[in-house]
């Protein structure tokens, strides 16, 4: 008797209307190659169908970009059409589709629904008119609340909203508002992302030449803490860092990532882990193209994961997720004592209110998560002591 491995589909649909000036994803604001890069898509599933293993199941199924939304229902139904050929897909597999307000309307939220997807996750961002366009949003406040609205009129109930906090503002009454515009909605889940500058965006031009000024850090700060109050007043877990959801809805896919379960990702710029390697395929539209429809090879590069790698990926992963870092897993699987190694340093965040240890489990506190990279980094193994 085979045992299936349950595992995910990631597909990057690396198109945009426009840019948003934070983003530093890869995608395209042309449209020229959509059609053929979809096709490409269905050709690297071809290619790509035994990296899970020949008794893989797929437990989720995740659009992401880019702006998925901007696919046609036909060019939707060839993907389902190649991945229900290439795999096999769990009667009752999450599929997310990353959509942007201004794309769903009522005839295209039919569309999707007919098409298979069953979750949405609308990037809203703000219901914050001059915010919007600050950062280049390609929708209106008003379609921020009338998209939501539509998409339950339509029969979504599993829907996930995206809101960014941070924005510079004489105060915090406009995340205020963003947050009770939120909860007015009703959706099970919230992913709530701090405003990063990165290099090559429209942000960070501006920054170098001196135009533009993020908030400071305590006023980021200021506002995850509301953040964190105003969830947990509204019945909302935060189960990961960045993700807030009501008892029992959280995204099925990304806490498969923090799981570590493995994923297959698709089209250019995609990521994969198969539990021992990571591999990323190259971010050029053109070039993916003509390498997996003409060559009939998928253009990746590959990341073998020493011990080192994989013990540090587990701190990374759970150090974010409100399960914690077992530290008697890390210690077993991967060969890393903390308590044994790290003691003061594991002494210093318990006194400083940073994290607790319950029954070996290293969980951040509130205070803890605004510190969470720094931790994590402190934390990490170098090669030269794993291995």
């Amino acid at each position: 008797m085979f045992i299936k491995t349950m595992a995910g589909l990631y597909l990057h649909i690396p198109f945009c209307k426009q840019a948003c000036h934070y983003c530093d994803f890869h995608f395209s604001t042309s449209l020229g190659l959509k059609s053929r890069l979809v096709e490409a898509i269905g050709q690297e599933m071809a290619l790509r169908r035994d990296y899970l293993g020949a008794n893989a199941t797929l437990e989720t199924i995740y659009f992401g970009g880019g702006t998925p939304s901007l696919l046609s229902v036909s060019e939707l139904d060839q993907i389902f059409t190649a991945i229900h050929r290439q795999f096999t897909v769990a009667p009752q597999a999450e599929i997310t589709l990353e959509a942007n307000p201004d794309d769903l309307s009522a005839a295209k939220l039919q569309e999707l629904k007919a098409a298979g997807i069953n979750r949405l996750s609308i990037g809203l961002q703000s219901f914050y008119e001059p915010h919007l366009r600050l950062m280049n949003r390609a929708h209106t406040a008003e379609e921020s609340t009338t998209a939501v609205r539509r998409a339950q009129d339509a029969g979504f109930e599993n829907i996930s909203i995206d809101l960014i906090y941070g924005v510079p503002a004489p105060g915090h009454h406009i995340w205020e508002a963003d947050l009770a515009n939120a909860f007015a909605l009703g959706v099970p889940h919230v992913s709530a992302y701090a405003l990063t500058i990165e290099p090559g965006t429209a942000f960070g031009h501006r920054l170098q030449k001196g135009t533009f000024k993020p908030a400071p850090d305590e006023f980021v700060a200021t506002q995850f803490e509301m953040l964190l109050a105003a969830m947990r007043a509204h019945g909302y877990e935060q189960y990961e860092i960045s993700n807030f959801c009501q008892p029992g809805r959280e995204s099925r896919h990304n806490g498969n990532y923090w799981r570590g379960v493995p994923y297959l990702g698709l089209g250019p710029s995609a990521h994969s882990y198969d539990g021992q390697n990571r591999q990323f395929t190259l971010a050029n539209n053109p070039q993916y193209v003509v390498a997996v429809l003409e060559r009939g090879e998928v253009p990746v590069t590959v990341d073998v994961l020493t011990a080192t790698d994989r013990a540090n990926e587990y701190l990374l992963t759970t150090l974010r997720t409100a399960r914690g870092c077992d530290l008697a897993h890390l210690r077993t699987h991967h060969g890393l004592d903390l308590p044994g190694t790290r003691a003061a340093y594991l002494a210093e965040l318990q006194a400083n209110g940073w994290a607790t240890i319950q029954n070996e489990v290293l969980t951040l506190t509130d205070a803890g998560k605004l510190l969470a990279d720094h931790i994590t980094l402190e934390l990490f193994q170098t090669p030269a002591v794993a291995e």
